[in-house]
């Protein structure tokens, strides 16, 4: 049974026909790769609603997996979420005004800000990513487990020897 990337590949096999460099098999696999991280990022958009955005759940998602206590520094916060600290600060804001954050001067550094998540914060946080999760696991629901712990196997050596 072929999907769309083989009708793909067949399409650039054909154009790059006398073209050594040209693997079909590695743009087979990358482009599947980038066809099932679209499909779970539109899944992931589909998910939030009443204002919350990706965004929102990203930020709080990077306050979250904090060591104990839980809390950072905005700088901490826009480095571990890939963003600038203006970025981070309009992000911020957006969680503080809904209730979700609390920012508060270090006492012993009053030149330091520590963000904390609310309650209603932790809440929030836990009711997405669970919602995440379901969509992570639609989306690889065709694979049995055994499949799932061999792709994963294939996955982290190819990561490994990126990481060398």
């Amino acid at each position: 049974m072929e999907d769309s990337v083989d009708q793909h590949v067949a399409r650039w096999a054909g154009f790059w026909k006398n073209e050594p460099a040209f693997a079909p098999e590695v743009e087979g696999v990358l482009t599947r790769m980038k066809y099932i991280q679209r499909w779970i990022d539109r899944a992931d958009l589909a998910i939030f609603n009443d204002g919350f955005t990706v965004q929102d759940y990203k930020t709080l998602h990077v306050l979250m997996v904090q060591p104990w206590p839980t809390e950072a520094t905005p700088a901490q916060l826009a480095e571990a979420a890939n963003v600038t600290r203006a970025a981070m600060t309009s992000r911020l804001d957006r969680l503080d005004e809904a209730g979700l954050i609390t920012r508060q001067m270090d006492g012993a550094d009053r030149r330091r800000v520590i963000v904390r998540p609310t309650q209603k914060g932790r809440e929030m946080w836990s009711n997405y990513i669970f919602k995440g999760m379901a969509v992570d696991q639609r989306a690889l629901a065709a694979l049995t487990h055994e499949e799932l712990t061999q792709l994963n196997g294939l996955l982290r050596k190819v990561l490994l020897a990126l990481e060398e």
